[in-house]
Protein backbone atom coordinates (compact mmCIF):
# COMPACT_ATOMS: atom_id res chain seq x y z
CA UNK A 1 0.00 0.00 0.00
CA UNK A 2 1.51 3.66 -1.19
CA UNK A 3 0.68 6.74 1.22
CA UNK A 4 1.95 10.56 -0.50
CA UNK A 5 3.59 12.03 2.68
CA UNK A 6 2.33 15.73 2.47
CA UNK A 7 3.41 17.47 5.67
CA UNK A 8 1.02 20.10 7.07
CA UNK A 9 0.25 22.32 10.37
CA UNK A 10 4.16 23.02 10.51
CA UNK A 11 4.72 26.62 11.71
CA UNK A 12 8.75 26.33 12.52
CA UNK A 13 10.40 27.74 9.81
CA UNK A 14 13.47 25.62 8.83
CA UNK A 15 17.13 25.34 6.81
CA UNK A 16 15.02 23.13 4.19
CA UNK A 17 12.11 25.20 3.91
CA UNK A 18 14.01 28.02 2.83
CA UNK A 19 15.79 26.28 0.20
CA UNK A 20 19.36 26.71 2.63
CA UNK A 21 20.46 22.94 1.39
CA UNK A 22 21.04 21.57 -1.92
CA UNK A 23 21.93 18.64 -4.21
CA UNK A 24 25.27 18.33 -5.67
CA UNK A 25 27.69 15.90 -7.10
CA UNK A 26 30.16 13.63 -4.90
CA UNK A 27 32.69 10.97 -6.32
CA UNK A 28 30.30 8.26 -6.23
CA UNK A 29 26.93 9.85 -7.34
CA UNK A 30 25.00 12.76 -5.82
CA UNK A 31 24.97 14.02 -1.58
CA UNK A 32 23.18 17.05 0.04
CA UNK A 33 25.27 20.06 0.90
CA UNK A 34 24.40 23.18 3.04
CA UNK A 35 23.77 26.03 1.35
CA UNK A 36 25.15 28.23 4.89
CA UNK A 37 26.62 27.56 8.26
CA UNK A 38 24.30 25.50 10.42
CA UNK A 39 24.28 25.91 14.18
CA UNK A 40 24.04 22.06 15.72
CA UNK A 41 20.70 21.32 16.87
CA UNK A 42 19.49 23.01 14.09
CA UNK A 43 16.37 20.97 12.24
CA UNK A 44 17.73 21.23 8.62
CA UNK A 45 14.78 20.06 6.87
CA UNK A 46 10.94 17.20 6.93
CA UNK A 47 12.05 13.96 4.98
CA UNK A 48 9.22 14.05 2.36
CA UNK A 49 8.52 11.28 -0.04
CA UNK A 50 6.14 7.85 -0.51
CA UNK A 51 5.57 5.77 2.69
CA UNK A 52 5.46 2.02 2.05
CA UNK A 53 3.23 -0.09 3.79
CA UNK A 54 5.41 -3.87 2.80
CA UNK A 55 7.22 -5.08 5.59
CA UNK A 56 9.38 -6.47 2.75
CA UNK A 57 9.85 -3.49 0.65
CA UNK A 58 13.82 -1.96 1.02
CA UNK A 59 16.12 -0.16 -1.78
CA UNK A 60 19.07 1.89 -0.77
CA UNK A 61 17.16 4.80 0.11
CA UNK A 62 14.26 4.02 2.04
CA UNK A 63 14.14 5.07 5.81
CA UNK A 64 12.11 2.17 8.28
CA UNK A 65 9.60 4.52 10.26
CA UNK A 66 8.71 1.45 11.93
CA UNK A 67 6.38 -1.53 12.11
CA UNK A 68 5.40 -2.96 8.60
CA UNK A 69 6.26 0.95 7.32
CA UNK A 70 8.89 2.27 5.20
CA UNK A 71 9.51 6.17 3.94
CA UNK A 72 11.18 6.24 0.29
CA UNK A 73 12.36 9.79 0.61
CA UNK A 74 12.53 12.59 -2.45
CA UNK A 75 15.08 14.91 -2.79
CA UNK A 76 16.80 16.65 -1.61
CA UNK A 77 17.14 14.07 1.93
CA UNK A 78 17.44 11.24 -0.62
CA UNK A 79 20.92 11.51 -1.18
CA UNK A 80 21.95 12.15 1.94
CA UNK A 81 25.07 10.09 2.49
CA UNK A 82 26.72 7.76 5.06
CA UNK A 83 29.57 8.91 6.90
CA UNK A 84 30.69 6.87 10.16
CA UNK A 85 31.10 10.41 12.09
CA UNK A 86 28.06 11.93 10.89
CA UNK A 87 27.50 15.66 11.10
CA UNK A 88 23.75 15.41 11.07
CA UNK A 89 20.99 12.40 12.40
CA UNK A 90 17.35 11.44 11.40
CA UNK A 91 14.71 11.78 13.77
CA UNK A 92 11.33 9.64 13.45
CA UNK A 93 8.78 10.98 15.22
CA UNK A 94 5.33 9.34 15.68
CA UNK A 95 2.65 11.01 14.49
CA UNK A 96 -1.35 11.10 15.36
CA UNK A 97 -4.23 11.74 12.80
CA UNK A 98 -6.50 14.54 14.45
CA UNK A 99 -9.40 11.18 14.92
CA UNK A 100 -6.86 9.66 17.00
CA UNK A 101 -5.61 7.32 14.71
CA UNK A 102 -1.92 6.89 14.16
CA UNK A 103 -0.16 8.35 10.87
CA UNK A 104 3.25 7.16 9.76
CA UNK A 105 6.22 8.59 11.51
CA UNK A 106 7.47 12.00 10.58
CA UNK A 107 11.19 12.04 9.99
CA UNK A 108 13.46 15.29 10.02
CA UNK A 109 16.78 16.04 9.58
CA UNK A 110 18.96 17.64 12.78
CA UNK A 111 22.40 19.42 12.44
CA UNK A 112 24.47 17.22 15.61
CA UNK A 113 27.43 19.17 14.92
CA UNK A 114 28.41 22.46 13.24
CA UNK A 115 28.05 22.57 9.64
CA UNK A 116 29.77 24.99 7.30
CA UNK A 117 28.38 26.61 4.18
CA UNK A 118 28.94 24.49 1.42
CA UNK A 119 29.68 20.86 3.58
CA UNK A 120 28.34 17.62 2.80
CA UNK A 121 25.45 16.90 5.39
CA UNK A 122 25.96 12.78 6.48
CA UNK A 123 24.41 10.64 8.50
CA UNK A 124 24.97 7.34 9.96
CA UNK A 125 23.09 4.47 7.95
CA UNK A 126 23.62 1.99 11.11
CA UNK A 127 22.79 -0.97 9.03
CA UNK A 128 22.58 -4.36 10.52
CA UNK A 129 25.48 -6.89 9.87
CA UNK A 130 23.31 -8.84 7.42
CA UNK A 131 23.43 -5.81 4.89
CA UNK A 132 26.66 -4.64 5.50
CA UNK A 133 28.66 -3.44 2.86
CA UNK A 134 32.25 -1.79 2.55
CA UNK A 135 32.45 2.11 3.49
CA UNK A 136 34.25 4.61 1.77
CA UNK A 137 33.27 7.72 4.23
CA UNK A 138 36.94 8.41 5.28
CA UNK A 139 36.26 9.32 8.56
CA UNK A 140 39.58 9.04 10.65
CA UNK A 141 37.07 6.53 12.97
CA UNK A 142 35.66 4.95 9.84
CA UNK A 143 34.30 1.32 11.05
CA UNK A 144 35.37 0.18 7.38
CA UNK A 145 31.68 -1.09 6.93
CA UNK A 146 28.14 0.67 6.53
CA UNK A 147 26.85 -0.95 9.76
CA UNK A 148 25.76 -0.11 13.19
CA UNK A 149 28.67 -0.23 16.02
CA UNK A 150 26.57 -2.76 17.71
CA UNK A 151 26.61 -4.83 15.13
CA UNK A 152 30.29 -4.53 14.52
CA UNK A 153 30.59 -8.18 16.27
CA UNK A 154 28.19 -9.66 13.92
CA UNK A 155 30.51 -9.75 11.33
CA UNK A 156 31.34 -12.51 9.48
CA UNK A 157 35.24 -13.07 10.04
CA UNK A 158 35.84 -12.39 6.19
CA UNK A 159 34.39 -9.34 6.52
CA UNK A 160 36.57 -7.86 9.47
CA UNK A 161 39.83 -9.07 7.86
CA UNK A 162 39.70 -6.46 5.37
CA UNK A 163 38.24 -3.31 7.95
CA UNK A 164 41.86 -1.13 7.82
CA UNK A 165 41.99 -1.72 4.31
CA UNK A 166 39.00 0.09 3.94
CA UNK A 167 39.12 3.89 4.32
Amino acid sequence: MFHDRVREGHKDMTLADQNWVRVGKVPFGKGVFARQDIPKGTIVGYVTGRVIDDPNYGTSYCIDIGGSMSLEPHAPFRYLNHCCTPNSQLCVQDVIYADGTPAPAEVSIEAISEISKGSELTIDYKWSAVGAIKCLCGSSKCRGWIVAEEELAKLPNSKKRNTKQVC
